[in-house]
């Protein structure tokens, strides 16, 4: 019985904290453990806690300097348009090109269906969509 509690309590805490994610690694972690520790007791605490962390971390938000150089830079005069909707969490498609963040390699960017988006270079997976 205490096996599918936690079984069913992180399954809860996962979509919980994914919910959350933007609020970063700390927020995540303790989410993730009151989550868990509600659901589970100290076991599921341990495992909320951790579950929430990865996510928390996976995706953190852009620092504020990063969204700002984003934002002043000149929408370009090819429109780049792709059937999929931009989501967070989700890779931008391989025909769309991202722009490197000059002062922080970690974020790069691009132009999207009108909309501005910062994207984790390495995976190409969207970290903020940008109205």
């Amino acid at each position: 019985m205490n096996k599918k509690l936690i079984v069913a309590g992180a399954v809860l805490l996962g979509f919980a904290t994914a919910a959350s994610a933007q609020e970063g690694t700390v927020n995540g972690a303790a989410g993730g453990a009151v989550t868990g520790a509600i659901v589970g007791g100290p076991v599921g605490a341990a495992v909320g806690g951790v579950a929430g962390a990865v996510v928390g971390t996976v995706l953190a938000p852009p620092p504020r300097e990063v969204v700002t150089y984003v934002e002043q830079q000149p929408i370009p005069e090819e429109e780049v348009v792709v059937r999929e909707k931009i989501v967070v969490g989700k890779p931008l498609p391989e025909t769309v090109r991202v722009v490197p963040i000059p002062d922080d390699p970690k974020y790069a960017y691009a132009v999207v269906n009108k909309q501005r988006v910062i994207v984790d270079p390495s995976n190409r997976t969207v970290v903020r969509v940008i109205n």
